[in-house]
């Protein structure tokens, strides 16, 4: 049985096999957009809603960089 997905693109069925080259996009065309949206931050990860990790993270190098001098 050949599993398939969507194109994240144009949502056409692509088959999840060896040979589909593009894949999980159905073509080269479908994955330039995709990296073009990423490119011009059409796509972005977001933070956890309420947290800064960041900067929980820059304060405990600052702390541990303190305590060795």
């Amino acid at each position: 049985m050949t599993v398939t997905v969507k194109c994240p693109t144009c949502q056409r069925p692509v088959p999840w096999v060896p040979g589909s080259k593009w894949r999980p996009f159905c073509s080269e065309r479908c994955r330039l957009i995709d990296l073009g949206d990423w490119l011009d931050e059409s796509h972005r990860i977001s933070e956890p809603a309420g947290e800064d990790l960041g900067r929980d993270w820059l304060d405990a190098d600052a702390d541990e960089g303190e305590r060795r001098h």
